[in-house]
């Protein structure tokens, strides 16, 4: 039996979600599969790619092909270096190094954080929200006059 990567579409009419699943080759699209490793949103923007790693290196460890537009979106979340990375032999330190370099030089891609992350980042974002509040009224009356210059900057252009 041949695995393959590949999308399942979901959803209404004209507002498709897409599954990502291991599923047999000879089972048709939206059919049996044998396992759902993902999420792709492609109306929202920027798309949304919700894909569980692990298993995705697992299927892809095992001989699952991926299609063409699977290929890309992992791809596009470094699950395919990642996996290559792991084939090479090296080591978990050196895989999160390449892993994290990989990141910095795309910016439109940030890691996903895990859940220990996120918590301990939740109680810094509340301080910074009010403090951004806070200095928001003072800024506003700087903001007000500048607006009024590009106001003024705009009638003349539609003047001339």
């Amino acid at each position: 039996m041949a695995v393959k990567l590949r999308l399942r579409r979901m959803g209404k009419k004209r507002q498709p979600i897409y599954k990502v699943v291991a599923a047999d080759e000879r089972s048709p699209r939206d059919g049996k599969f044998i396992e759902a490793i993902g999420l792709y949103n492609p109306l929202t923007d920027p798309a949304t790619l919700n894909i569980d790693e692990e298993r995705a290196i697992y299927w892809l460890g095992v001989g699952a092909k991926p299609t063409d537009t699977v290929k890309n979106i992992l791809s596009k979340k470094g699950i395919l270096l990642k996996q290559d990375l792991i084939r090479r032999g090296l080591g978990e330190k050196e895989i999160e190094a390449q892993m994290e370099e990989w990141y910095k030089t795309r910016p439109e891609i940030k890691p996903v954080k895990k859940k220990e992350e996120m918590k301990t980042e939740t109680a810094p974002a509340e301080e910074k929200v009010e403090a951004e509040a806070l200095s928001s009224e003072d800024s506003s009356e700087v903001t007000g006059a500048a607006s009024n210059e590009d106001q003024q900057e705009a009638e003349k252009t539609t003047e001339a």
